[in-house]
């Protein structure tokens, strides 16, 4: 199964993400907003930073969690390097994540492509199809 592609859209960028587990899914949609930026298969694993996202839903909880990825490339210039840990969970209607992602400096690596800026809901979905997960997302560059 892939991890991730890229979908056609003419002025940002569009990818969908799979994986077995929701938990997958979402990692692999990490890796796709950096890897627009990064050969992510290059950055070392230096650094560990911990991430927290809630949402009201899936698609709430997938757009605050690549946001904190935009917030860290943003404030510490942190590329993701691998996904330490990463668990979603369900209390009274709300989800919760707390990750652990590991990478290094954005300052050591030659980027690729341009910078995200923002991760949209345009053409957002979260949804398990069969036996895997699906998610789909547009981040603004």
């Amino acid at each position: 199964m892939k991890s991730y592609e890229y979908l056609p859209h003419t002025a940002d960028v569009k990818f969908r993400a799979y994986g077995k587990t929701l938990e997958e899914a979402f990692t692999n949609a990490a890796f796709a907003l950096y890897n627009v930026m990064v050969d992510t298969k290059n950055v070392k694993a230096k650094i560990t930073k911990k991430i927290a996202a809630e949402g009201s839903d899936l698609s709430s909880l997938l757009q605050q969690f690549l946001e904190q990825f935009i917030i860290l490339l943003d404030t510490d210039n942190f590329f993701l390097s691998k996904m330490e840990e990463l668990k979603i969970s369900s209390r009274s209607g709300k989800y919760s994540l707390v990750a652990v992602a590991a990478g290094d400096e954005a300052k050591n690596y030659e980027t690729i492509g341009p910078q995200v800026k923002a991760c949209t809901y345009n053409s957002m979905l979260v949804r398990q199809e069969g036996k895997q997960w699906v998610v789909q997302v547009v981040v603004d560059i």
